[in-house]
């Protein structure tokens, strides 16, 4: 179950990562027509914004999910993960879910508000906002179920003083490099 959610948040990441794309192709486009063609679009900007909304909004699953999220942790990596854990757990019930349930439950309200009056943006060529503001309870949700995924990590490994697994998805590239590097100096 823990893994299935884990590959849903992956999966999910990595379908919206795909927004960086498209918003880097629009940002380029509106830079040369701006320019160089001198016909900028008044929809851009809108359209921009709301794309780099999106994929903030939906990498914080993907971003959970493979433990990712900055942590201050001058102490904590000195703990044990049976220690580490317990102040996860009191650290997610008292501050994540209850913010993560407000943020799903004022955004899905939100969201319903702006789909009754049809919301557009504000520009000269108005474009509909209300199906943007849909991701805000989505990416909530999801954000929902990794941490209940997380909150049940956390009670694993207080139980057998291990962390279970992860997925594994992607390396960052200094890391393989160093592995790389530590395997060859190893070789007589």
């Amino acid at each position: 179950l823990l893994l299935a959610v884990d590959r849903l948040s992956t999966r999910l990441g990595q379908i919206f990562a795909w927004a960086i794309v498209v918003l880097t192709a629009l940002i380029t486009w509106e830079v040369f027509s701006r320019y160089a063609l001198n016909t900028p679009h008044d929809w851009a900007l809108n359209v921009q914004i709301m794309l780099y909304g999106t994929l903030f909004m939906m990498a914080g699953a993907y971003t959970l999910s493979k433990n990712g999220h900055v942590r201050g942790d001058v102490l904590y990596g000195f703990f044990a993960p049976r220690t580490q854990a317990g102040i996860d757990l009191l650290l997610y019930i008292v501050f994540f879910l209850p913010g993560i349930v407000a943020l799903t439950y004022a955004g899905w309200t939100y969201a319903n508000e702006a789909l009754a009056i049809r919301e557009k943006t504000f520009s000269a060529t108005p474009l509909p906002l209300y199906p943007f503001k849909f991701i805000i309870p989505f990416a909530g949700g999801m954000l929902l179920l990794q941490g209940i995924v997380e909150v049940i990590r956390c009670l694993i490994c207080l139980r057998t003083g291990a962390w279970p697994q992860r997925l594994h998805d992607v390396e960052e590239l200094e890391k393989v490099i160093l592995e790389q590097h530590a395997g060859e100096g190893a070789k007589p």
